[in-house]
């Protein structure tokens, strides 16, 4: 929302300098388009600073002076297909890639709880659906899996699923499927409390020209799009719009495209936030050689965003699509808005560009003196003025999550506890999440009365059944029971109780350990409807990228301080080199692990580590199991705290969560008794995450452990990352030489994809990654366990040319190209990745190569 509805002030005459255009924008005068248009050309400090200055002025006048919001989201890609050809979008599927992917086309009711009810334990009080444009009108297979299921259009039933999310889990819908008729958005009103469609550009050569990325996309035509945020404005619904920024656009059609926007939020007020977003070229798209957006215009145009718009309006960027290093530069810019940003799923339109973790987003905000403070799907100003700008159906919904200032409050959404954190021994869970779901009626009063029939042809219903879990009774009895991946045919014939698991086991926490026992020793049928439910619970949250690290391991147990004297050893002249070594080969990552042999002393844990910094100082090291860390606090007297600092300073980033092989006593004693004990592990790997650093965790599985003990191992896990959020990925590895099957005659095969499967269900919402060890079980293994529920592929391990022989698993290595064309085969996009999953820096050549 924009101040500045008054008559626009005499526009200086064009000869007048930018300073002295400036001056008059910060005195008031909104500039026309063709003073945007010299804006965006004047030098960017000049811009920024005065952007800068107008975005502080206004947080002061709203009362959140060196705020910046964000809203805390779970991303629903409610369909794939879409009508539409957008020469940059990597978002849409087809009807035959769909079935390449096993994806449904359209995620069932039952898909979209399981991931809405993860996202509303973590504290998410936004379900953003996004979607592609009316697939119905260009694919009959959206067409008849709309008539099967009884929704009129896909329109209808974003609505239905709207509706059941806020009344199963209390978290607020912002809607954003494209292109809408007034009645469409009417329909939305009372069951999302803000909208969004990007305008994109005003550019109608992008559109009407053949080749631009527009051609061939009727619902990216200019006038359309204008309409419909007209149409919403009338409507009265706060609106989320913006533009890109790098798709072919001239500069002159940036500033015509902020006018226009601004143009019809004086209309109506109704623009709650404006999206400056800048283009990223992705794979296997038509635009995937185009460059990136520029970042000095892309800078630029976000602080005339600012200056077109004036002090009251929030500017949004996306935070994923910037490096780090850049965030500091857009908030320099006059941002005061970082947008949705989940803590559970992946960016489903951007996949490339993983969300950064809330805390570090918090801490670039910190670093330039603001504050990070979530709000919800709608903004302060809107939900302050509920009466105007709410539909009277999520009054209570809304109230129950925003705080007296309109931000955020510091909920569980349906629950009355702090969002800061949950029960461990429930993974976060908060107990009443559903049973205190506030409930809105299935379709606004003055639309029918109870049993009448809706536009829909359904009935019409004034609240939820708590019979049928609270769902409304016009959802629950008008639209049939959704087949989930575990209903498919090859399931049909298998045993029902276990199918009735496999699809219960989509909620982690909807299973005692007993029904998680009976998953693990699923066969057959029941069995592939396990690892399918597993492949959707990894497909809504983390995505469908296969991930990698380029990396090099080194064993510290071969260190020697007075040289190499045998196969295996190094020195720190040696570490230097290979750290060197490995990082002119492409890695980001040296992982180095294992105990110094006794008569070394223990600084040379932490010198073996300055040495690498010192041969590559922008590696990232993962370093010292908290066996190892145990070892240098005991043997160098530094205790558990200290010996965790000295490593921080010597250049330590992250620690694997190796040591262990089942977190029990009794399979320590008979597999590993050299490892520490169990609770000095979990103590050791707790204290590091305390201490900052983020880690993996692992099983090793097959030989003497149980199911019972297996699954008593990823319920500690899970109470681990309730508590402390460290965990980055969970590794489920066979034992070498183990080879004990749970049950007799299971392929090994069939054993691995039920650990695989049942580790995905019981961690999801807690640890989001699952890593599939190739090294343990093989490539072609490898592939199939990535359709069980894993997103991951490790690391390359490079042997390197120096030394090679000190890092541990020589010999096998996964060059990028081949991990390219695995990902390939499963039609899965691949992505380099860093060591903690944020976006490699050489990730962009990886992705060109992709294609």
């Amino acid at each position: 929302m924009s101040t500045g509805s008054a008559a626009p002030q005499a526009a200086p005459a064009r000869g007048d300098s930018i300073d002295d255009l400036l001056a008059r924008v910060r005195d008031g005068h909104r500039p026309d388009v063709d003073e945007t248009e010299r804006l965006l050309h004047a030098p960017l400090d000049v811009l920024s600073r005065a952007a800068a200055q107008l975005r502080d002025e206004g947080l002061e006048r709203a009362g959140r002076p060196r705020v910046i919001t964000y809203s805390r989201k779970v991303f629903v890609p409610l369909t794939t297909l879409c009508r539409d050809r957008c020469h940059y979008c990597i978002f849409v599927d087809t009807p035959g890639q769909l079935a390449l992917l096993r994806k449904p086309a359209y995620m069932s009711p039952e898909q979209v709880l399981t991931v809405v009810r993860q996202g509303q334990a973590l504290g998410c009080k936004e379900a953003l659906l996004t979607l592609g444009d009316r697939p119905e009108e260009r694919w009959p297979e959206a067409r008849a899996w709309l008539d099967e299921h009884g929704f009129a259009s896909t329109i209808d039933y974003v609505a239905h699923i709207a509706r059941l999310i806020t009344a199963e889990t209390g978290m607020l819908v912002h809607a954003n499927p494209g292109v809408m008729h007034p009645a469409e958005l009417a329909t939305l009103r009372p069951v999302s409390p803000s909208m969004g469609m990007m305008l994109e550009t005003t550019s109608r050569r992008l559109y009407e020209e053949p080749g631009q990325v527009h051609f061939g996309s009727p619902d990216k035509d200019p006038d359309l799009r204008l309409r419909v945020i007209d149409d919403a404005g009338a409507a009265g619904i706060p609106f989320t719009t913006g533009i890109l920024v790098g798709i072919g656009e001239t500069v002159r059609d940036r500033a015509e495209s902020l006018i226009a926007l601004r143009d019809l939020d004086d209309r109506h007020g109704h623009v709650q936030e404006v999206i400056v977003q800048n283009f990223r070229a992705k794979p296997r798209t038509a635009m995937q050689g185009a460059p990136d957006a520029d970042m000095h215009e892309y800078l630029a145009t976000v602080a005339v965003a600012r200056l077109v718009f004036g002090p009251d309006m929030r500017i949004q960027v996306p935070p994923n699509l910037s490096d780090p290093r850049e965030l500091g530069l857009l908030i320099g810019a006059g941002i005061d808005d970082w947008g949705g940003v989940s803590p559970l799923t992946a960016d489903h339109v951007n996949p490339e560009r993983p969300w950064p973790h809330i805390d570090d987003l918090a801490a670039q905000t910190a670093a330039h003196g603001f504050a990070l403070r979530e709000r919800l799907t709608a903004h302060p100003e809107y939900v302050s003025d509920a009466a105007t700008w709410i539909d009277p159906a999520l009054h209570v919904p809304v109230r129950a999550l925003a705080d007296a200032t309109g931000l955020a409050a510091d909920v569980i959404p349906g629950a009355a506890r702090p969002a800061a954190g949950g029960d461990p021994a429930t993974g976060g869970q908060p107990e009443a999440a559903a049973s205190s779901a506030p409930r809105i009626p299935s379709a606004p009063a003055s639309a029918a009365a109870p049993g009448s029939a809706t536009p829909s042809g359904r009935a019409a219903s004034t609240g939820g059944d708590p019979a049928t879990g609270g769902q409304p009774e016009a959802a629950a009895s008008s639209a049939p029971r959704i087949p989930s991946a575990a209903s498919a045919p090859a399931a049909r014939s298998a045993d029902p109780g276990v199918l009735r698991l496999a699809e219960a086991a989509a909620d982690p926490l909807a299973l005692d350990d007993t029904d998680w026992t009976r998953l693990l020793h699923a066969t057959g049928a029941e069995l592939d409807a396990l690892t399918a439910a597993a492949d959707d619970a990894r497909r809504y949250t983390v995505g469908e990228p296969v991930t990698l690290v380029r990396n090099r391991n080194l064993t510290s147990s071969g260190f020697r301080r007075a040289g190499r004297a045998g196969a295996g050893e190094f020195d720190l002249a040696d570490a230097e080199a290979i750290a060197a070594d490995a990082a002119d080969l492409g890695a980001t990552e040296i992982c180095i692990q294992g105990a110094l042999p006794a008569d070394e002393d223990p600084s040379g844990y932490l010198d073996v580590v300055r040495a690498v910094k010192r041969g590559a100082p922008g590696i990232h090291v993962h370093a010292f199991r908290p066996l190892d860390v145990r070892d240098l606090a005991d043997r160098g007297g530094l205790g558990l705290e200290g010996a965790l600092a000295a490593m921080r300073e010597a250049g330590v980033d992250t620690v694997p969560g190796t040591g262990v092989k089942v977190l029990s006593e009794r399979v320590r004693g008979l597999v590993a008794p050299g490892d520490l004990e169990i609770d000095r592990w979990v103590e050791g790997i707790t204290a590091a995450h305390r201490a900052g650093f983020r880690s993996t965790s692992v099983l090793f599985y097959g030989h003497v452990e149980t199911a019972a003990e297996r699954i008593a191992h990823l319920r500690l896990l899970r109470g681990i990352q309730a508590e402390t959020r460290g965990f980055a990925e969970f590794v489920p590895i066979p034992l070498p030489g183990g080879d004990v099957p749970l049950v007799a005659g299971r392929s090994a095969l069939d054993e691995h994809r039920a650990m695989v499967a049942v580790s995905r269900l019981l961690l999801s919402g807690a640890i989001p990654h699952v890593q599939i060890p190739w090294t343990r079980v093989g490539r072609e293994t490898a592939a199939v366990l990535l359709r069980s529920g894993g997103d991951d592929l490790g690391g390359t391990l490079y042997d390197g040319r120096v030394l090679p022989d000190t890092g541990i698993e020589q010999g096998l290595e996964l060059p990028v190209p081949d991990a390219e064309r695995l990902a390939r085969s499963l039609m899965r996009p691949f992505r380099l990745r860093t060591t903690d999953y944020g976006v490699s820096p050489t990730a962009r050549t990886a992705a060109g190569a992709t294609a």
